[in-house]
This record gives structure tokens, sequence and C-alpha cells, in this order.
């Protein structure tokens, strides 16, 4: 196992996943089904809890909240890291 970091704005749209999880069905009920299984992953490990965040095959799942996908891309696009630099 290892630690991830996060800062910056992701702290914020950590919280906004987290948030959001709450209004997409289908991640209420896999979280629903592992705690009453009391386990953290489910149907092999497709499905991971990961402190406060719900992993889908390893990756941060993403609520079906499309103002917040656009948010995700908009922020990963637009850094000069991504080669993009907002253009």
């Amino acid at each position: 196992m290892y630690e991830v970091v996060v800062e910056g704005p992701e702290v914020d749209m950590l919280e906004k996943i987290k948030k959001a999880r709450s209004k997409d069905k289908d991640i209420v009920r896999v979280v629903e089904e592992m705690k009453k299984a009391g386990v953290r992953e489910l149907h092999g490990n497709e499905w991971q809890i990961e402190g406060d965040l719900v992993l889908k095959e390893g990756k941060v799942y993403m609520p079906k909240d499309e103002e917040l996908r656009a948010e995700v891309i908009w922020l990963h696009h637009n850094v000069l890291a991504a080669g993009h630099g907002g253009r």
C-alpha cells in the first residue's frame, strides 16, 4: 500500500466528489453492500474503499455529476504540465 498526498485545488475536488457520491444511486448501492458485508473490496477488487474515497478498478470513482466531471477535466486540462496552458 502507498500513501498519496493531495494538495491545492484537488483537496476541494475530493470533498466535492465525496459529497456528490451520495446522489449517485450506483455508488450508494455498492457502498451499502460493502458496509453490510464488512469488507473494503467487492467483486474481486473492482470496487474498493480507501479512506473516504471509493475506487473502481483502482481509480477514484467519479459520481454521475456532469458539472463535477467538467470541473475535473477543466482543472487538469488547463495546466502547464498537461501541455495545454489554457489555450
